[in-house]
Formats: C-alpha cells, sequence, structure tokens
C-alpha cells in the first residue's frame, strides 16, 4: 500500500531547499544535515512520486519537467514552515491570545477588577473576555477558559483551585435604620424590608440564622417575603447602600461599603450558619493552551491573597 502523501512534506521541504540553493551540499548545510541525509530524503521523495525531480551532474543540478512543477505547485510550504517557526518562538517569549473569564458581578468588581491592571501588565499580548453574570455557565458550551464559582463542584472534568471561603451576614443602610428601626431578632425582619437575590438557577429567600444563646446546633430558617429581588447581586448592594432594606451578602464582598459605613451590621448576636468555597476552575490541562495556563497560575495565587488580605478563613 502506497505511503500517505502527507508523511513526505519533510523530504518534500528537503528538496525545495535543493532545489533554491542548487546543490545538496548547501541544502545540507541550511538545513544542518549531512550532505548523504538530503540525498537519501530527495530519494525517498522521488520512489514514492515514481518520478525523477533532479537532473544530477558532477557540476550542478537541474530541475527535470515534474521537479519544476512540484516546485511550483508547493511554493508556499517555505513560508508555511517559517510561519509556523516564528509561531513556536512569539510563544516562548511571550504568551499572546484570547482568554475568557467567567464571574459573577460582585467577585468581578470586588475581586478580579482590582488585580486586571497587574495582570495586562505582565501579559500585554493576553486579551481578555469578561463574561459577567451571575448565572452559572458551562465553560464548554460557553467557550469560558477560566471561572470562579462559589459552593462545591461536583465531579467533572474541571480543574478546580480553593481560593478562599464565602460567608454571609445581614448589613443594612445606617438611613434604612433610622427610618424603620434596627431588628434585634429575626422574626422581626417580617416587618422590614429584604433585599433578596433570585435568579433562574436560585431563590434566596429562605435565610438561616444561629443564636448563640440557644442549644449548639439549632438553627432558625425564616421565609422572607421580599420587598425588591433581582438577579443582579451588586444592582442589590447598591440597593441596600441607598436604604431600600436589609440584604443578605458577603461581608467579604461589600468591605468597602463596611470601610465607609454605607453598610452597617445587622442583627449582630444572630450568625449565618453556612460557608461555601469559592474555586477557580478551568478545563484540563490537556485542553488549556498556554495563555490560560497563564492567568490561571496568576489568578490562583493573587486572588488567594486577596482572599487572606480580606480576612477569609481558608483552614
Amino acid at each position: 500500500m502506497d505511503e500517505p502523501l502527507h508523511l513526505q512534506l519533510p523530504n518534500l521541504y528537503v528538496f525545495q531547499q535543493v532545489a533554491k540553493r542548487g546543490s545538496f551540499q548547501a541544502a545540507a548545510d541550511h538545513l544542518q544535515l549531512s550532505r548523504s541525509a538530503v540525498s537519501k530524503k530527495v530519494a525517498q521523495l522521488e520512489g514514492h512520486l515514481s518520478q525523477r525531480l533532479l537532473q544530477r551532474s558532477t557540476r550542478k543540478l537541474r530541475l527535470t519537467e515534474i521537479g519544476e512543477s512540484l516546485l511550483k505547485a508547493t511554493a508556499t510550504l517555505e513560508q508555511l514552515v517559517f510561519d509556523t517557526e516564528q509561531l513556536r518562538l512569539d510563544q516562548q517569549q511571550q504568551p499572546s491570545g484570547s482568554v475568557k473569564i467567567s464571574s459573577s458581578t460582585l467577585i468581578t468588581q470586588r475581586l478580579l477588577l482590582p488585580i486586571l491592571p497587574a495582570l495586562k501588565t505582565e501579559f500585554p499580548r493576553i486579551t481578555l473576555d469578561l463574561n459577567i453574570d451571575d448565572q452559572q455557565v458551562d465553560l464548554i458550551e460557553t467557550g469560558v477558559d477560566i471561572a470562579v464559582r462559589i459552593g462545591h463542584l461536583p465531579d467533572s472534568s474541571l480543574v478546580a483551585r480553593q481560593i478562599g471561603v464565602k460567608t454571609w451576614g445581614y448589613f443594612a443602610s445606617p438611613a434604612y435604620l433610622r427610618l424603620h428601626g434596627e431588628p434585634v431578632d429575626p422574626s422581626q425582619l417580617r416587618d422590614h424590608q429584604c433585599l433578596v437575590f433570585r435568579s433562574q438557577q436560585l431563590n434566596a429567600n429562605h435565610w438561616p440564622f444561629v443564636d448563640p444563646e440557644a442549644p449548639a446546633g439549632a438553627i432558625e430558617s425564616l421565609l422572607i417575603e421580599p420587598a425588591v429581588t433581582s438577579d443582579n447581586a451588586s444592582a442589590l448592594v447598591e440597593m441596600a447602600t441607598m436604604g431600600l432594606g436589609i440584604i443578605q451578602v458577603d461581608p467579604l464582598i461589600i468591605e468597602r461599603e463596611l470601610t465607609s459605613g454605607a453598610l452597617v451590621p445587622v442583627l449582630r448576636r444572630w450568625r449565618h450558619p453556612e460557608s461555601a468555597p469559592i474555586h477557580l476552575v478551568c478545563l484540563g490541562r490537556k485542553a488549556r493552551n498556554r495563555s490560560v495556563d497563564a492567568v490561571w497560575e496568576f489568578l490562583g495565587e493573587r486572588l488567594s491573597l486577596r482572599a487572606v488580605d480580606t480576612g477569609i478563613d481558608q483552614s
């Protein structure tokens, strides 16, 4: 059975160099091969084609008619080899290309955006494509390379790196509390305006509480009748700072509002009983290119440091 033609590409490239440089020795010097190796490769190509491509003499080489036709038909091969080698060298020097990152609105604003200038400084040739959405997306279907996800991950082909732990608390603006009073017991939330996150995947209208004075493990879950619902967590935080109601949210995410006093804790004696890991996830190494690897390592380091700096317990 004849050997497939594509397996002759190395021999075809050697033939081109011989034809271009006018001798086996010149081609051998350029390709850093022995003269005998060059001659053997050209002979293999001729054997595959069952055609003589070069007329050899002691002084010079001359292309046969089929040799001339083959040289013209494959004129772009040398440029293709050059471009491929240039691409390899470029990739060795600096990662380049597009990397798509998916994250929720608040994590993007509060954790990702502050480190993007440093990321772009370190990898200026990488184009970042941010998918900012409070819905969880499928990495493969949406073409996402890296995502930040909250909660325990199901078994899958994704690679995960824990970068922090999400907790929850209850907060309102001082203006709201001056107007409506401060609740001292979760049951009093029925008389307050509450801001609730609701999406196609989640309706966070059950707010759990643990009373430190109650028996260990006793949890009270309150069904909230919301004043406002939204599938945009950032908008809910903004509404809370405007005095529209009480919000259940991760204190890490509203660190800026807590520092400025725009939001303050309520129901301080009570705590939220749950926590959830925050993961950086991406496809397995075989499915990642060099640019995705570079951004993955950068975010894994910087987001973990950010989590530590803002007081997330990562034990």
